[in-house]
């Protein structure tokens, strides 16, 4: 596959399409991952099967000694079942963003999307520092370009086999804690080399920290990329106050809210409250107000089982049979509707 022939597509894992045939998309979703830490992945003793009597306290994250199951999403047939009920509650597409250190399964994905009818594009690069294979740490920004280049033209390695056939449609989620370390300024920079080299989009993990995503965006800036090929995930666990929000839009980045459906305050990873899907929405309606429509995506960032359908968790398919409705009902006009689920997804994906 060469740039030119990928110029003005969007490429899924069953091959490139045309933007029009996209629909509607969730822009930052987890099919079949890992997300355990490496560390931990080696331990046979994963907790207790996930049933209706101890879903909540899994969640919680208080009183198991072990939930390893939670954090695997490797079960291909149920992954099958909950994208085809998400395409059944009106969604088209999902943004598959598993990169290197979580797991990523690209034939998996490939059957999945062939099953069920519903448009998978693959992400690529590597996640945050602590998941990174060991000897990235002593790899050269263009070692790491080469590499990410290679997964959207040629295909992305699969386990032992080598190689796919498998390109990635998209960069990231390029994964950043706060501080930064050398390594994953590493990875940004390479990510910022791919795509001037592939026309693909980038998609940004900032670290838990609400002054990072602008250190990102300028960084980004300082380097002469066009932000608006950015996208910043996991803004509702990030940014709680409008001022950084909308400096962050004025930036030109594009902001995600990808945490849809995590309804509790509690947030087991850092010290926060956690908003819910009409919080969300309001702020969302903030950066309309501010003239930033075609700059706001969201999705679910589904990376646990217990978040599946299946397990009693929302699904895949929440955004559409619930949080929709809520937009019509808070306002939100069918355009607007369109632009963030469709339009803007589109417009990133597409090769350029």
């Amino acid at each position: 596959m060469t740039r030119d022939a990928l110029k003005g597509k969007i490429q899924t894992v069953l091959g490139p399409i045309a933007p029009e045939a996209l629909g509607r998309t969730l822009m930052h979703e987890h099919v079949l991952c890992d997300i355990r830490p490496p560390a931990t992945r080696g331990d046979n003793d994963l907790g207790p099967e996930i049933t209706l009597e101890n879903v909540w306290q899994i969640n919680h994250g208080h009183g198991l000694k072990r939930a390893g199951r939670k954090y695997m999403l490797d079960l291909e047939d149920i992954a099958t079942r909950e994208v085809r009920m998400m395409k059944h509650d009106g969604g088209d597409a999902i943004v598959e963003l598993t990169c290197g250190g979580l797991s990523p399964d690209p034939r998996g994905l490939q059957r999945i999307a062939a099953g069920t009818g519903v448009h998978l594009i693959m992400g690529c690069g590597y996640y945050v520092n602590d998941y990174q294979d060991p000897k990235n740490h002593g790899r050269t920004v263009d070692d790491f370009a080469a590499e990410m280049i290679g997964q959207i033209l040629d295909g992305v390695p699969s386990g032992m086999d080598g190689g796919t056939d498998v390109r990635a449609g998209m960069i990231g989620e390029i994964g950043c804690t706060s501080p930064w370390t050398d390594t994953e300024k590493r990875v940004m920079q390479a990510a910022l080399v791919a795509a001037a080299e592939t026309g693909a989009a980038i998609n940004v993990h900032p670290g838990r920290d609400p002054d990072q995503p602008q250190e990102v965006a300028d960084f980004i800036k300082a380097a002469g990329h066009p932000t608006d090929r950015i996208v910043i995930s996991h803004i509702d666990r990030t940014i709680f106050d409008e001022a950084r929000l909308l400096k962050l839009a004025d930036s030109g980045v594009t902001i995600e809210f990808d945490l849809f459906g995590q309804e509790a305050s509690y947030y087991g990873l850092s010290d926060i409250d956690m908003p819910n899907d009409a919080t969300r929405l309001k702020l969302i309606r903030a950066l309309i107000s501010h003239g930033h429509l075609e700059r706001v995506v969201i999705s679910h960032d589904i990376c646990y089982r217990t978040r599946l359908a299946s397990f009693g968790g929302h699904g895949y398919g929440h955004i559409f049979r619930n949080v929709v409705p809520m937009m019509k009902k808070r306002g939100y006009s069918e355009t607007e509707i369109d632009t963030i689920l469709v339009d803007n997804p589109r417009r990133l994906l597409t090769f350029v």
